[in-house]
């Protein structure tokens, strides 16, 4: 019987430990996931429209970056480049 107590006992402590530093790494992670700032915003030069520079489709274009909100507006660029 005492046995079995101690094991109880030992898994609770053991809950406990793990309980506190899952929840040490969660809260770091969230603190050290935010930014610094504002998301920098950049401009599709076909359609104007401002998106986050991050999640932007970004293409190379005779030595200068550009970026767009998705592919068809690149290709409609890359077409109305060319003519």
């Amino acid at each position: 019987m005492s046995r079995l107590i101690l094991l109880v006992l030992l898994l609770l402590l053991l809950y406990t430990i793990l309980r506190y530093l899952i929840k040490g790494v969660l809260v770091y992670r969230k603190i050290s996931g935010k930014e610094s700032g504002p998301e920098e915003l950049v401009q599709d030069p076909y359609c104007q429209t401002y998106i986050p520079r991050r999640t932007a489709v970004r293409k190379r274009v005779e030595g200068r970056d550009y970026y767009f909100c998705n592919k068809e507006c690149l290709r409609k660029f890359l077409e109305e480049k060319k003519s």
